[in-house]
């Protein structure tokens, strides 16, 4: 892989090349990216949409909306500390070719932000209801109407091919759906392969899929286009690793922030374990003057998230080489001189915030509300499908947004896509149709 490549700022449908030099620096590609995902109804749904602590009214826990806020804020200083080292070791990246430090903050930042827009609702158990749906639900009926491929897609409901489908979808009027420059799209793809073959690999770009079938053939040019294609696989756009290290930063930190706010995790013993973290970098003098919970979190929270960027970046730069072969095949953090400390505050998440009471019920309800909304979508999209529908699958379908696309040429886009509707909606959205369908 070449950063003169991995740097593009092609969009989907130009037929000519995009030049950095060329670029009007007031309005630079890099950042409309970031900008039209923002004004993008999906992002916006994010303000609805779990985080890990769902329908809080006690106190202010992290939405998807605030947690890909932060994320893109913490990966913007990672892409520009990295991309000034990367233009201090490659010169002729800004001498010849007009490449700035921003530039890579610009591409980290934008990918970053849409990093959650794929998801669910109800977090991560909304993605597994969708897969239990179909491959222990009603969903199974579909199975002998679809290729291994596709129905793979449906049990293993991933959000980030979601994501992927959202930001690339050709639909009426809009060729290309958001149109991101290639470069984004790249750091966006954390994991650049297909539902199938399943090959379980210590490597993190085989953690889980990032496309569709019906995305494979964009997929497809787009990893050509950047030059990640090899022999035998395609290999993760490095920009990716910094974005993945971003969200990883703000989990790990920021979970654990809301976890204390709301009391689950006793403070003295939370913020020993901030300490730490960050003892080394911490004015001691500054810390006891405070005099609130709030304040003392904020200011270590501050400096934990401080520590880890810095720690990122030595890592991806000292790795940069074989990063660019394809050959490094680990999170960043996972090699992180804090990695101990990493991993007793996410040992203390997972005890203590991802299984509370709070947290189970979510999921409880979610596997419930989900089941009901794709019961009902589906089997009305599959009945319209074979020209067969049920005045009840007519009322159904009447719900869904006339420029949301539902019937496609295959009962596998058909399915897909109302699969994505339910995808779409948020907690609360969800949670209603769902209660005025029963």
């Amino acid at each position: 892989m070449t950063w003169e490549q991995l740097l593009s700022l092609q969009r989907f449908g130009d037929t000519t090349k995009r030049i950095r030099k060329e670029q009007d620096e007031l309005r630079l590609g890099f950042e409309v990216d970031y900008d039209r995902i923002v004004f993008s109804s999906s992002f916006r749904s994010l303000q609805d949409k779990t985080q890990v602590i769902p329908f809080s009214k006690t106190d202010f826990v992290h939405t998807r909306l605030t947690h890909s806020l932060e994320v893109s804020v913490v990966a913007r200083s990672l892409g520009r500390l990295a991309g000034k080292a990367l233009l201090d070791k490659h010169p002729h990246l800004s001498t010849v070719h007009g490449y700035q430090a921003n530039d890579f903050g610009a591409i980290v930042a934008a990918a970053a932000l849409a990093h959650d827009i794929g998801n669910p609702p109800f977090g991560h158990s909304g993605e597994k209801a969708i897969g239990h749906y179909f491959s222990h639900g009603q969903g199974q009926q579909f199975k002998a109407q679809l290729s291994a491929a596709e129905y793979t897609d449906l049990c293993k409901f991933e959000g980030n091919a979601n994501g992927f489908k959202i930001l690339t979808e050709s639909l009426p009027g809009a060729p290309g759906g958001l149109r991101i420059s290639y470069a984004t799209l790249g750091a966006f793809m954390k994991y650049p392969k297909g539902s199938i073959p399943h090959r379980p690999t210590p490597h993190i770009a085989d953690k889980k899929f990032g496309y569709f079938q019906s995305e494979k053939t964009f997929f497809k040019m787009l990893s050509k286009e950047m030059g990640l294609v090899s022999a035998d696989r395609c290999h993760r756009h490095p920009l990716a690793f910094l974005v993945e290290a971003a969200d990883d930063i703000c989990y790990t930190i920021i979970d654990f922030e809301d976890g204390i706010n709301l009391g689950w995790i006793a403070e003295d013993f939370a913020l020993e374990y901030l300490i730490n973290l960050v003892k080394d970098r911490m004015d001691r003098e500054k810390y006891a003057s405070l005099q609130f919970t709030s304040q003392r979190m904020s200011y270590l929270r501050s400096l934990a998230i401080n520590s880890l960027i810095h720690d990122a970046v030595e890592i991806f730069l000292t790795h940069e080489q074989a990063i660019l072969s394809g050959e490094f095949s680990s999170a960043l953090l996972d090699k992180s001189k804090y990695k101990a400390q990493i991993d007793d505050i996410i040992a203390i998440s997972v005890d203590k915030v991802y299984r509370s009471q709070e947290v189970l019920h979510k999921e409880i309800v979610g596997y419930k509300v989900i089941n009901t909304l794709l019961s009902a979508f589906c089997e009305a999209a599959a009945n319209a499908f074979h020209h067969s529908t049920t005045p009840y699958d007519q009322i159904v379908l009447r719900l869904i947004p006339k420029e949301v696309p539902i019937l496609a040429p295959t009962l596998y886009q058909t399915l897909l896509n109302a699969t994505c509707f339910v995808a779409s909606l948020s907690d609360g959205k969800a949670v209603n149709l769902a209660q005025k369908m029963k």
